[in-house]
């Protein structure tokens, strides 16, 4: 190729979140113990879930679902940025570069979908409760989990060869903990006009997407509890859905948060430290939302570690 008009590279410079070496210890102690707090947490749901046959139900089959996802999430970016600061490296291939932002974009929009089938579930059973397992079926369960995983591998194996075949500038350095799809982008001497529609195109359907389906379940299940007569039937309605709804809140905030404060302040290390709310707090806050305002799961947590 030309000189001048970039080139195939080797490895990516990862710049963190902070540069200043007095403060990497606390990250990383930080970071560790978020992290490890995230996948016991999940993993303590996905045991109990598996463990207790009352929980046998499509509502904590897609829990268990979210929590396998929420630790495949932040495992795709912690792991390396913890390795980064115990080897005092910034440098991460051009190969894992791509691997990392394929298994990102792979988790984030798995997340979101089932946060939608998750809202979808709700809906079926507060405003058709008595079609809720003929509906909400085994088969039907397991089909909405397969097409979610297949929509995500295909929107990431799409992105990411789109990426291959772009070349580099000289400046490699990236501005962030992890390899993002937008901050690689900015580094190409290639055109990314091809890019960047994608990129948005596919933010505004599998983001925004999945995002209406969810407003559209809730405005539904509002209406249906407002039909109910007695107030501890509203309560009662509501409860079962309170934490989806808090979790959807956090996720979906955090990741406009995020898009917010990269968009107003142009800001990349402003950037990175906000992405921190979404691919490691949000992941680990899920369990103790669902265990903490859920009394069965609560129980079958407590069975679970009291064996």
């Amino acid at each position: 190729m030309e000189p001048g008009n970039g080139t195939q590279i080797s490895e990516f410079l990862l710049l963190g979140i902070s540069q200043a070496l007095e403060l990497q210890p606390l990250i990383f102690g930080l970071f560790l113990s978020m992290y490890l707090i995230t996948v016991f947490g999940n993993l303590l749901i996905i045991l109990a879930v598996s463990s207790d046959s009352h929980l046998h139900t499509p509502m904590y089959f897609f829990l268990s679902n979210l929590s396998l996802v929420d630790i495949c999430f932040t495992s795709t970016t912690v792991p390396k940025m913890l390795v980064n600061i115990q080897t005092q490296t910034k440098v991460i291939t051009y190969e894992g570069c791509i691997t990392q932002m394929y298994f990102y974009m792979l988790f984030a929009v798995l997340d979101s979908i089932i946060l939608t089938v998750m809202a979808y579930d709700r809906f079926v059973a507060i405003c058709h409760p008595l079609h809720y397992m003929v509906i909400m079926n085994p088969q039907l369960c397991g089909l909405l989990v397969l097409l979610s995983w297949i929509m995500s591998v295909l929107n990431s194996l799409l992105e990411c060869l789109m990426v291959l075949g772009l070349h580099f500038c000289s400046d490699l350095e990236i501005p962030h903990f992890f390899c993002e799809l937008n901050q690689v982008l900015q580094l190409a001497c290639s055109d990314t006009f091809l890019n960047n529609i994608v990129m948005y195109s596919s933010a505004g359907l599998l983001g925004g997407g999945p995002l209406a389906g969810i407003l559209y379940s809730y405005s539904k299940i509002l209406f249906s509890i407002r039909g109910i007569s007695s107030s501890q039937g509203k309560y009662k309605a509501f409860s079962t859905c309170a934490s989806h709804l808090l979790v959807v809140s956090l996720f979906y905030g955090t990741s406009l948060g995020v898009y917010l404060s990269s968009t107003a302040t142009q800001n990349a290390h402003s950037s990175a430290t906000a992405s921190v709310m979404y691919t490691v707090v949000t992941p680990m806050l899920n369990p103790f939302i669902y265990s903490l305002r859920n009394n069965d799961l609560k129980r079958a947590l407590e069975r679970f570690l009291g064996r």
